[in-house]
C-alpha cells in the first residue's frame, strides 16, 4: 500500500474532566483517549502509523462553522471560577466546561485540520485523529452533547475552501445523531451527510424530530442529508452492513466524493452504556474497508463518542489496522437484519428514491402500523424495573482475534516475459511443489490432452491457494491460457478441503463451465449481458446487465447491492475473481470490484485473467496490494431497465439470502417487487 496512515494524538486533550456531579456527563472521561492510544501501542499500530503533530485551530478556522459571539463566550471559560463554569454550562445541553477545555477544543478541531492537510497534500493516504472533546453535536452558537467545536464540520468547510473540493462525504457512525453537522450542511449539496443513530421514535437523546428518516435536507441540499433512525437497541453487524450496502454505498458512489470524513463514534459498538447495541468491534474493520475506495482512498476518521473502555479501544484498533491496509477479519454473526432495522432501511430508501438513481426503484413507504412513523410501542414498559428505570445487563463478547498480515501480500503467476509488478512476488510451484496435487492434476489433464505449460500453471495456482489458506500469502493474480479451465480445476481442488467455502465471481459473457454448487461449498455469481435460464440453485446466480459490465455505475451498483450482501452472508474462506476475455468492464470499475472483494475471506482473493490481459496486470496488482481504486467520476445514471432487473433479482433471491432484504414486510407497492 502506497503512502501511509496518519495518527494524531496529543496527551494534552486528556487534561480536562468533569469537576462536579452530573450523571449525564460522568461517562465523558480522559481515559477514553488514553485506553485507545495505549491499545494502539500494545498492538504495534502506532509504530506503523505516521505521527502528525497537533495544532490549535485558529479563530478563522472555527468561525467557518461557529458564530463570533459563541467563540468569544467560550474564550472566557479559562478564566472562570468553578461556580461561573457551572453557571455557563447551564445554558447548553449535556455538556460541561473546564478551565482547559477551550484549549483542548481548539486542539481537537486543529487535529482534524492537520489530518485533512496530511491527506490532501499526499503526505499520507488516510488517517485517524484521536481527539477530545468530540464535535458532531455542537451547533453554530451552542455547545451540546460533550461537544464544544464541531471538529468534522470545520474540517469539511476547511477542505472545501483550501483545496477547492467540490464534494465531501461525511459518514457518522456514532450512535447519536450529529445534529450539529446536519444543521451546518442541510442546504448544501456539496456535502453529503449520512448518520445512523439510536432514535426510538424520538425518545432517545437528542430527541429531535429532524433526526428521523424524512429529514432529507433543505432547498438545494434536499437529498444530501440521510438519517437512519434505529428504533430499537441491540442492532448487530448485519444491520450495519445492510445499511451500508443498500443505502450509503450506492448513494456515495453516485455522489462521487473528493474526500471522506468519518465521525468515528464507537458508542455504536457492543457494551456501550449509551448505545446499547450489539455490533462487535470487528465490524468497524469492514465499515472502514468499504469506504476506502471512495475519493481515491482519501479518508479521515475523527473520534467522536465511545464510552465502554473495553469495546472503544478494540474498535479504534480495528479501524486503524484497516486504514493501514491489513486484511479485515472474517465477519461475525451475520444472521440478517432485524425487522426494526429493515423498517428503517425501507423508509430511508423510499424517502431518498426521488434524489438518487440507485434508489429509484425502492419500495413505497410502509402503510401498516409497524412503520417507523406509526408503530405502537406496546413494549415501551418492557425492560424496566419496578421503579421505572431501565434494567441493564453487562454484555460479554470475545476479544477480537489478532489480525496477523501474511508475510507476502500479493503473489503473481505470470508467463515468461511478463514483468512482475512492484511490491508483488513472482510465484511458481517449482519452489515448493505439492507432489500429490501435481499428480492428481497430471492424471486429469493428460486425459484432456493438456500441455506441460498448462500443468505447471495449474500446479502453481493450487500451490498458491494452499499458501493462502496457511496465511503465508494474502492474495494472488494469475495470467492463464484458459480461465474457464483454471477456474474449474481450482473449484474442484477447493471442494476437497473439509471447511472450504469458495466465492467465485465471473465477469463477462463467456459460458461458465458446469460447476457443482448444490452442496453449498461454492457460490458462483456471474455478471454478464446474457439472460440466463432460471437460477440453477441458490448458489449459482447470474446478474444480467443490458450493456454488460461496460456501464461502470450500473455494474458498480450491482456489486454494492447484490454481490457484497451475498458475499458477506456467504462468508467465504476464499474468493476467486475471474475476468473473462469479453468482460467489457472498464479499468476503474474492475479495480473497485477487486478492492471491495478484499473485505471478504480475510483478503484471500485470487484473480484469474486471460494471457491477453497483460496490460491490466499492473492495475489489478495495485488493487490487491491495497492501493485505492481510481474514482469512477460522476457518471450517468444506470440504465432504468438494469435497475429494474437488479431489483427483480434481489427480490427473487431474498428468501434465501437475508442480507438482500430491504423491507420488513412482503413487498406490495411500487418498486422492490417482481
Amino acid at each position: 500500500m502506497k503512502m501511509g496512515t496518519a495518527l494524531i494524538y496529543d496527551e494534552e486533550m486528556t487534561k480536562y474532566k468533569l469537576l462536579w456531579v452530573d450523571p449525564a456527563c460522568k461517562i465523558e472521561v480522559p481515559e477514553r483517549l488514553t485506553v485507545s492510544y495505549d491499545a494502539l501501542i500494545q498492538n504495534g499500530l502506532t509504530d506503523r502509523c505516521v505521527s502528525v503533530p497537533v495544532r490549535e485551530a485558529t479563530d478563522a478556522d472555527i468561525l467557518q462553522v461557529h458564530s463570533e459571539e459563541y467563540l468569544e463566550a467560550v474564550k472566557k471559560t479559562p478564566y472562570m471560577t468553578l461556580e461561573d463554569l457551572k453557571e455557563f454550562t447551564l445554558q447548553y445541553g449535556d455538556v460541561y466546561f473546564h478551565p482547559n477545555i477551550y484549549h483542548c477544543a481548539k486542539l481537537a478541531a486543529g487535529a482534524a485540520l492537520q489530518l485533512v492537510d496530511s491527506v490532501m497534500t499526499g503526505k499520507v493516504r488516510n488517517g485517524m485523529a484521536l481527539v477530545r472533546p468530540p464535535g458532531h453535536h455542537s451547533m453554530r452558537s451552542a455547545a451540546n452533547g460533550f461537544c464544544v467545536f464541531n471538529n468534522v464540520a470545520i474540517a469539511a468547510r476547511y477542505a472545501k475552501q483550501k483545496y477547492g473540493l467540490k464534494r465531501v462525504l461525511i459518514v457518522d457512525w456514532d450512535v447519536h445523531h450529529g445534529q450539529g453537522v446536519q444543521y451546518c450542511f442541510e442546504d448544501d449539496p456539496s456535502v453529503l451527510y449520512f448518520s445512523w443513530h439510536r432514535y426510538e421514535h424520538q425518545k432517545f437523546w437528542p430527541q429531535l424530530r429532524e433526526s428521523d428518516y424524512d429529514s432529507v435536507g433543505k432547498d438545494k441540499g434536499a437529498g444530501f442529508n440521510i438519517n437512519v433512525p434505529w428504533n430499537q437497541v441491540g442492532m448487530k453487524n448485519s444491520d450495519y452492513l445492510s445499511l451500508f450496502c443498500h443505502v450509503l454505498l450506492p448513494v456515495a458512489y453516485e455522489f462521487c466524493p473528493d474526500l471522506v470524513l468519518v465521525c468515528a463514534g464507537f458508542d455504536s459498538a457492543i457494551g456501550d452504556p449509551e448505545g446499547k447495541m450489539c455490533a462487535t468491534p470487528d465490524i468497524f474493520a469492514h465499515l472502514t474497508h468499504l469506504l476506502m475506495n471512495l475519493a481515491g482512498g482519501k479518508l479521515c476518521a475523527v473520534l467522536e463518542g465511545g464510552y465502554n473502555l473495553t469495546s472503544l479501544p478494540q474498535s479504534v484498533c480495528q479501524t486503524v489496522q484497516t486504514l493501514l491496509g491489513d486484511p479485515a477479519p472474517r465477519p461475525a454473526n451475520l444472521d440478517g437484519p432485524c425487522e426494526s432495522a429493515l423498517e428503517s432501511l425501507h423508509c430511508v430508501r423510499s424517502a431518498h428514491r426521488q434524489y438518487w438513481s440507485s434508489l429509484k426503484h425502492a419500495a413505497d413507504l410502509p402503510t401498516s402500523d409497524i412503520s417507523t412513523k406509526r408503530i405502537k410501542l406496546a413494549e415501551e414498559e418492557e425492560g424496566k424495573s419496578e421503579n421505572g428505570e431501565e434494567e441493564t445487563s453487562e454484555e460479554v463478547w470475545p476479544e477480537p482475534l489478532k489480525r496477523v498480515p501474511p508475510p507476502i501480500r500479493t503473489a503473481v503467476v505470470l508467463p515468461d516475459g511478463v514483468t512482475c509488478p512492484d511490491g508483488c512476488k513472482r510465484f511458481s510451484s517449482l519452489e515448493d511443489p505439492n507432489q500429490e496435487s501435481v499428480n492428481k492434476l497430471r492424471e486429469t489433464l493428460l486425459k484432456a490432452e493438456a500441455d506441460s505449460v498448462a500443468l505447471a500453471t495449474l500446479s502453481s495456482l493450487i500451490a498458491l491457494v494452499e499458501k493462502m489458506e496457511k496465511n503465508e500469502i494474502c492474495n494472488g493474480l494469475a495470467l492463464v491460457a484458459d480461465v474457464s479451465m483454471a477456474m474449474m480445476r481450482l473449484v474442484q481442488h477447493a471442494a476437497t478441503a473439509p471447511h472450504s467455502r469458495l466465492l467465485v465471481v465471473c465477469v463477462g459473457d463467456e459460458v461458465v463451465p458446469s460447476l457443482d454448487t448444490d452442496d453449498g461449498k461454492t457460490l458462483l455469481v456471474q455478471f454478464s449481458s446474457k439472460e440466463s435460464d432460471k437460477q440453477k440453485s441458490k448458489y449459482h446466480i447470474n446478474v444480467c446487465l443490458k450493456k454488460g459490465c461496460s456501464d461502470a455505475l450500473g455494474f458498480t451498483q450491482a456489486v454494492l447491492s447484490l454481490l457484497l450482501p451475498l458475499g458477506y452472508e456467504y462468508d467465504p474462506s476464499l474468493v476467486l475473481l475471474v475476468r473473462m476475455s469479453d468482460s467489457g468492464v472498464c479499468d476503474s470499475a474492475w479495480q473497485q470490484l477487486t478492492g471491495l472483494l478484499l473485505g471478504l475471506a480475510q483478503g484471500r482473493t485470487l484473480v484469474l485473467m486471460q494471457e491477453a490481459e497483460k496490460a491490466r496486470v499492473g492495475l489489478t496488482a495495485s488493487s490487491l496490494l491495497g492501493d485505492a481504486a481510481p474514482s469512477l467520476g460522476q457518471l450517468d445514471a444506470p440504465l432504468p431497465e438494469d435497475v429494474e432487473a437488479l431489483e427483480r433479482l434481489r427480490h427473487r433471491l431474498q428468501a434465501d439470502w437475508k442480507l438482500l432484504q430491504t423491507t420488513a414486510a412482503p413487498d406490495t407497492g411500487r418498486g422492490d417487487a417482481p
